[in-house]
């Protein structure tokens, strides 16, 4: 065996428990084999796993001696993103076989047949040798009396549907696939030894860290994961000095929309939650939807995880749990509002700052929700009086999203930055040099701070890629440049987002929706968007009115009419912002239009429509929009409603212009 051969089969980065060319896999005892998965895993073997494995060993031993195209074998191959592990990935010939098996299974399951499949898209999207090949998943239910018969079916990327096999056929299937499907031959060592680089989305990767995989394991490895990694050494570099130094510090971290900003503040709250009381770190947030959204998934994980053990959790134990990483930040705000201690927590990470509130906003809750007529301060400046109570040290972590203000009385980060100047001139202050940029309205108040000995500039604060869309680095600023109607360089953005990030228009939800069930692959995740303020689409079956629970539209199975993938009911802005889908409907109402002279932001009060003229107010309408327009990891499809001649309310003049303007941009139409 050579050099190359023993460093694959020893499992490059743990990626798998055993892998072995065929011929040795062959030659292996199921004992031997067996030892080796025992030894890789880092749990306790129950004596079902064991069971599982050594049935799966000998289907395997089976199967491969009747597949010549087959040449490595790796065992429990981990897929860190969803923090699951395939049962088993072939390179056979001119493929990837990825095979799951139901050990004890009488059927065949969609349940199964889903996993499988998203452990072959993960491969295809995430795993450098894997863009190129031919991909099929297979689900072998192993007391099934015979498969399900359906026609191999390839998809435009090269991933199979997913194929059924029993023990029997198993080596036919793979046999018979193969050779119904084109490709070149792949080399196994080369493809082993290939660079994994997963984009979770924010769900997955708060699920991972909070198990305690690494933030390296479940990020791209190209420039963007670089940014990260940088930008999460300059906070930790930043915490570490203010606890060896007994100083309080403040920093300003930037990021395009989608770039990892939450990612980066769940890292560092996790990294420090089990360092004691002394280096606490709480994540705290204004957006109530990603809290409870984030809260209840990882309380599910946790318990699934520790039940699947063998050990026993209940889910409110673990929601207690998981509430001590992360917080909605008006529920830590009244806590000190109640108590003058300081918190329990050194570090204080806020996500989204620039939606604190101004002082106006604050004291008008305070006086109308918690009886304090007496209130004087902003919402930044009592939240740093919180932390400025440690007697030693202190660090609060501001992230910093652009154009991202959607609610009336968010100050914009510019409260912060007033808020240290002129009442604790005392923190030491570190700020991403891209906070000058226009989107970031923080100008003013940077310039008085500009010559401060107190204030250090660090471009690694800075996350300058959007790991969001996979597929489409370059979506925010096309989204950017459609909503400043710069025309031709939207033009030239999209051009390049076409080959791999799908954007189209049409005039029919219905289109729309059969467009998403059409795209949607495995667990992937789809569902439509509307702007609040999107009154009129009623006639359409959609009422922004109507309540939504955002825990049940981003978890919820397809099955549940609640349920996102249901395509039933339509999220909004304030459902969604920090959070997102594979593929998005937006549907644009007449609440934001086209015109000659720019956009036009109109409210429907009673039953007309009102042209909203306040300039905070314009700029959250468009704030809205270019929220629903970033939450699509892989496409999305824009509907604009042909409107109703016969209802003035709905004019087809509200929307054509719209309409006309997505196109004339590039945006294809739906055929």
């Amino acid at each position: 065996m050579d050099q190359q051969e023993l460093r694959v089969s020893a499992g490059v980065g743990s990626r798998w428990f055993y892998a072995a060319p065929a011929s040795k896999f062959l030659r292996t005892s199921t004992d031997g084999i067996l030892a080796v998965l025992v030894r890789g895993s880092p749990f306790s073997v129950e004596s079902t796993q064991r069971d599982a494995w050594i049935e799966t060993i000998q289907i395997l031993k089976q199967a491969l001696p009747h597949v010549p195209e087959a040449s490595w074998l790796a065992l429990e191959f981990s897929i860190p993103r969803v923090g699951k592990r395939a049962d088993a990935v072939m390179v056979a010939g001119h493929a990837i076989v990825v095979i799951e098996f139901k050990v004890g299974d009488g059927s065949f399951g969609a349940d199964g047949r889903r996993q499988v499949w998203d452990y072959a898209l993960d491969l295809k999207n995430f795993h450098s040798e894997s863009h190129d090949a031919t991909l099929v998943p297979v689900l072998v239910a192993t007391q099934a009396s015979s498969p399900t018969t359906e026609p191999v079916v390839q998809d435009d990327d090269g991933v199979v549907r997913p194929i059924d096999a029993v023990p029997r056929t198993l080596a036919d299937t793979i046999r018979t696939t193969l050779r119904e499907l084109p490709g070149r031959a792949v080399e196994w060592e080369r493809w082993a030894a290939g660079q994994y680089s997963p984009t979770p989305t924010i769900v997955e990767a708060a699920t991972a860290l909070y198990r305690g995989h690494a933030v390296e394991a479940i990020s791209r490895g190209d420039a963007g994961a670089t940014n990260l990694t940088a930008t999460t050494g300059a906070i930790d570099r930043i915490v570490r000095e203010s606890r060896q130094n007994r100083q309080k510090s403040i920093c300003f971290v930037t990021g395009v929309p989608g770039a990892g900003k939450t990612l980066v503040g769940l890292n560092v709250a996790s990294t420090h939650m089990e360092r004691g009381r002394d280096s606490h770190c709480v994540f705290l947030s204004g957006n109530g939807p990603l809290v409870a959204v984030l809260r209840e998934a990882l309380a599910q994980d946790r318990v699934a995880n520790r039940n699947a053990s063998g050990a026993t959790l209940r889910i409110g134990d673990a929601r207690r749990q998981v509430g001590a990483m992360i917080q909605n930040v008006h529920h830590f705000r009244d806590e000190y509002v109640r108590s003058p201690e300081a918190p329990f927590d050194h570090v204080a990470l806020f996500d989204e700052a620039q939606r604190a509130w101004n002082r106006e906003q604050t004291a008008k809750f305070m006086k109308q929700k918690r009886n304090l007529g007496y209130w004087k301060l902003s919402e930044p400046e009592f939240l740093i009086s919180c932390m400025d109570r440690h007697t030693d040290w202190a660090t609060i972590i501001c992230l910093v999203g652009g154009g991202q203000e959607i609610n009336t009385g968010e100050a914009g980060i510019g409260e912060w930055l007033r808020a240290v100047r002129g009442s604790f001139p005392h923190w030491r202050v570190h700020i991403s040099p891209h906070l000058h940029d226009a989107e970031f309205a923080a100008g003013e108040a940077l310039a008085e701070l500009h010559d401060s000995p107190q204030v250090s500039w660090e471009p690694a604060l800075h996350l300058s890629v959007s790991m969001r869309s996979f597929r489409a680095e370059r979506l925010s600023e096309f989204v950017k440049r459609l909503l400043d109607r710069d025309v031709g360089p939207a033009r030239s953005v999209l051009a390049g987002l076409k080959s791999r990030y799908p954007i189209v228009l049409c005039r029919s939800v219905d289109a729309a929706k059969a467009w998403l069930r059409s795209r949607a692959r495995g667990n992937e995740r789809i569902g439509l968007m509307v702007s609040s303020q999107a009154s009129r689409l009623k006639p359409l079956a959609i009422d922004v009115r109507a309540p939504l629970d955002p825990v049940d539209w981003f978890l919820k199975p397809g099955t549940d009419v609640r349920s996102s993938l249901y395509l039933e009911d339509a999220a909004t802005e304030f459902d969604v912002q920090g959070l997102e889908l594979d593929w998005v409907g937006v549907v644009w109402d007449a609440d934001f239009r086209s015109t000659s002279h720019g956009w036009e932001p109109w409210a429907f009060r009673g039953a007309v429509w009102k042209r909203i003229r306040a300039q905070d107010r314009v700029a959250y309408l468009k704030n809205a929009y270019r929220v629903l327009l970033t939450r699509a990891r892989q496409g999305m499809v824009i509907v604009v409603p042909e409107g109703d001649e016969g209802d003035p309310t709905r004019d087809p003049t509200f929307y054509d212009p719209t309409y006309e303007y997505l196109l004339d941009l590039g945006v294809d139409q739906l055929d």
